[in-house]
């Protein structure tokens, strides 16, 4: 049985991607520690990060370095936060988002519930400050 993070990467629940290639998605994850918190999730099921082959984590860690180059102008952020917890589903993912104060390194402070509006802005954000980075070929529309 996959993971649910395989369910949103095949379309079988919705995601909101703000970045997708081959090897590697990213989406905004339903509980964000502040808003454009994503998640970097590699589309091979894989459930330690310490059992992933070398390429792939590479992989994984280029992309949360890009998305991490994002969250900050799109969010006036002064860091971008990054976070393995690998507790709450069973498939490796990274926690980029935008951070403040170190209190938002703090994922049981995550939102349960956030506005559908707060998510949409902030998937057009990092959409469109990915592209701004010159990534529009990983961005979905």
């Amino acid at each position: 049985m996959g993971s649910v993070f395989s369910a949103i990467i095949n379309g079988d629940l919705p995601g909101r991607f703000v970045w997708e290639d081959e090897d590697v998605v990213a989406f905004l994850t339903i509980a964000p520690i502040t808003q454009g918190h994503t998640l970097i999730v590699p589309r091979k099921e894989v459930d330690h990060w310490q059992e992933v082959d070398g390429e792939l984590w590479a992989k994984v860690m280029d992309v949360a370095r890009i998305v991490g180059q994002a969250v900050r102008p799109a969010f006036d952020a002064p860091r971008a936060g990054l976070l393995i917890a690998g507790l709450e589903v069973p498939h490796l993912h990274v926690h980029v988002f935008p951070a403040y104060d170190l209190g938002d390194f703090n994922i049981s402070n995550a939102n349960p519930d956030p506005s559908q509006e707060s998510q949409d802005d902030a998937m057009t954000k990092l959409r469109g400050a990915l592209r701004d980075l010159g990534y529009a070929d990983n961005v979905p529309d």
